[in-house]
């Protein structure tokens, strides 16, 4: 079983980088996820993946991997462009852009 190693990419329904600085070690899936005919739920018996390790470097999560013997990818970061704007921008004199209600 492979766990990936990444950064987790900031969500959509935060505006802080909170939760993302740190590194992630995850097991990948084994097996599929089953759902359960009688209540509708959603079960896996893959117990590996319940397991969520944080480490503060990079290089940590991979020391950790090699000494436990687990097999790794690491996923690198996708890192994007800061956005440069402030609220007053969208009120301003020849803004581009209809605005609506």
């Amino acid at each position: 079983m492979v766990a990936r190693i990444y950064r987790p990419a900031k969500t959509a329904m935060q505006s802080g980088w909170a939760c993302t600085k740190e590194w992630v070690l995850e097991h990948e899936p084994e097996a599929a996820r089953e759902v359960e005919p009688l209540m509708g739920w959603t079960s896996s018996r893959d117990m590996k993946s319940q397991i969520r390790l944080q480490f503060a470097t990079k290089e940590e999560a991979i020391a950790y991997a090699e000494r436990s013997g687990i097999p790794f990818r690491i996923v690198e970061p996708k890192l994007r462009k800061p956005v440069r704007k402030s609220y007053a921008d969208n009120f301003k004199f020849g803004r581009i852009g209809k605005w609506t209600h």
